[in-house]
């Protein structure tokens, strides 16, 4: 237990530290954001619960709030895919169930299911951060594209952090 909550303690720290002091000054002329910080939410282990990965998600979410003067978005969007987090991971769920204790990544689940499981979740945050940022109808369709855009971008770097972390 007390392994846990030291080991995604460090994610959370990295997480941040990542998205403010990295991706938080990569600029793709206003189309690309990358989001590295949803990566703390995706590899919460299959069991949390619910209301426990939505507090988790708040505090990660209001963090990123902090750092970068947006009050409030941050924290909605990642509260947002922790709430659906549960209906994916169901949706997604092999046909002999998970198995206790599992962790959502690639190493264990594969890569087929991790990008399936990663992408709509990016997306649902993408989409509900986006569109908060803008919160203007007339730029709808500059938004949508930014959201394809910048989910495709993290995904791909979420995915390749899979790959040089968590090494088979």
């Amino acid at each position: 237990m007390i392994k846990n909550i030291m080991k995604y303690g460090l994610l959370f720290a990295i997480c941040i530290l990542m998205q403010v002091l990295i991706f938080d000054r990569i600029y793709f002329s206003g189309y690309v954001n990358i989001y590295f910080y949803v990566l703390f939410i995706l590899l919460l282990p299959i069991q949390t619960s619910k209301s426990l990965g939505m507090i988790m998600a708040f505090f990660i979410g209001i963090s990123i709030d902090m750092f970068t003067n947006t009050p409030g978005m941050h924290a909605s969007a990642s509260v947002f895919m922790a709430f659906l987090r549960p209906t994916i991971l169901r949706f997604l769920a092999p046909i002999d169930g998970y198995e206790t204790g599992m962790e959502a990544r690639l190493s264990i689940l594969g890569i087929g299911w991790f990008i399936r499981y990663a992408f709509v979740l990016i997306l649902a945050h993408h989409t509900v951060l986006l569109y908060l940022e803008a919160f203007n109808s007339s730029l709808f369709f500059f938004t949508f594209l930014k959201v394809l855009l910048s989910s495709f971008a993290t995904l791909f770097i979420i995915v390749l952090s899979q790959f040089l972390i968590y090494r088979k």
